[in-house]
């Protein structure tokens, strides 16, 4: 358990607030009972029992985590079995192998998959669709997709969580969950919840 985390059943979850969608994760996260607080630096990383790497654009997150001194850390945490949380860009960043990245582009790892960029279109084919995602229940959850990725393969050790027309669009391996789309912005704090969960129970 972290230094400052809050009440036993209260963990507290960082946001990577280094770019993107920082805000609308913290209220999300504090709607599934979480303390969310936003994480910029490896001092701020290390009083977290949980991280969420939001969407925005991957190569620029990239390379602001290492401009911040954030990428060794994050991958120490993470590889500790630091409970991680990618959405979209977010979930490149988690990938052990990028299709279609720039050639230096670095990722923080955890997943055991290729993931491709882009693969859903560009900003103007943003869409929402109904994705049923194993381990919510309630019904499908409307995923929000923007310049999202889609998951080309996995590993033996990686769970399908979701797929949306035959794409791999949620996976879960070990204390890592990433999906392609956003459900940050739909107002449903379901899929928030189950990682809350994953958190408390890593705890």
């Amino acid at each position: 358990m972290s230094a400052t985390s809050g009440t036993p059943g209260t963990p507290t979850i960082g946001v990577l607030a280094l770019q993107g969608d920082v805000r609308e994760h913290l209220v999300a996260l504090a709607a599934a009972d979480a303390l969310a607080r936003p994480v910029r630096r490896p001092e701020e990383l290390v009083e977290v029992d949980g991280l969420v790497i939001p969407g925005g654009e991957s190569t620029t997150m990239s390379k602001l985590a290492t401009a911040f001194g954030m990428l060794e850390p994050l991958r120490e945490r993470v590889r500790a079995g630091l409970p991680v949380y990618g959405t979209c860009a977010g979930m490149i960043m988690v990938a052990e192998k990028i299709l279609d990245g720039r050639a230096d582009q670095e990722t923080i790892g955890g997943v055991d998959m290729i993931v491709r960029r882009n693969a859903f279109g560009r900003q103007n084919e943003s869409f929402e669709a109904a994705i049923d995602v194993a381990g919510v229940d309630g019904g499908p959850v409307e995923g929000v997709f923007i310049r999202a990725p889609w998951v080309e393969s996995v590993g033996g050790g990686v769970e399908v969580l979701a797929r949306y027309e035959g794409h791999t669009v949620a996976v879960r391996q070990g204390n890592v969950l990433a999906t392609s789309f956003h459900p940050e912005l739909t107002g449903d704090h379901r899929v928030h919840g189950l990682f809350v969960d994953m958190v408390r129970a890593a705890r």
